[in-house]
């Protein structure tokens, strides 16, 4: 069985990390399992360490570092030297880092919660699904 390559937006990340009896712990076990390959370029690493710092979370850097160590080992890398030209208008231009890590590492789905996202899924090449879906589409894989 083939790993599915997806780019998850920082919220679902952030999610699966954070909350570790959350509803999103099952993807931290799938990418720890190698069912599958969380892809990072790094605008979105950067975005990651950002958020992680937001004073609402409380983490001490140590605890930061601990997070990171939980997700950064089973992630691939993604090169962004030449964005692709071709992406669909995002109404949150920030959103655009994850559409172009989709396509430079050639995702299998991006999954996301964001509204703003969701809406380009009818208008880009790769899925834009929310983890659910991910789930059901996981599942579907297994068979």
């Amino acid at each position: 069985m083939s790993r599915l390559r997806v780019v998850l937006d920082t919220n679902v990340l952030l999610s699966a990390l954070l909350f570790e009896e959350g509803r999103l712990a099952w993807l931290r076990r799938a990418w720890q399992d190698g069912i599958l390959v969380p892809l990072l370029s790094r605008a979105t690493a950067e975005e990651l360490l950002r958020v992680l710092k937001y004073p609402k979370f409380r983490l001490s850097p140590a605890e930061c570092d601990e997070l990171l160590a939980d997700v950064l080992p089973f992630c691939e890398s993604v090169s962004i030297d030449d964005p692709p030209a071709n992406l669909p208008p995002c109404r949150n231009v920030d959103d655009r880092m994850f559409l172009e890590v989709a396509v430079q590492g050639r995702a299998d789905a991006l999954v996301t919660g964001d509204a703003d996202l969701l809406a380009l899924a009818g208008a880009f090449a790769i899925p834009i699904i929310t983890p659910a879906q991910l789930r059901d589409r996981m599942r579907a894989h297994e068979e």
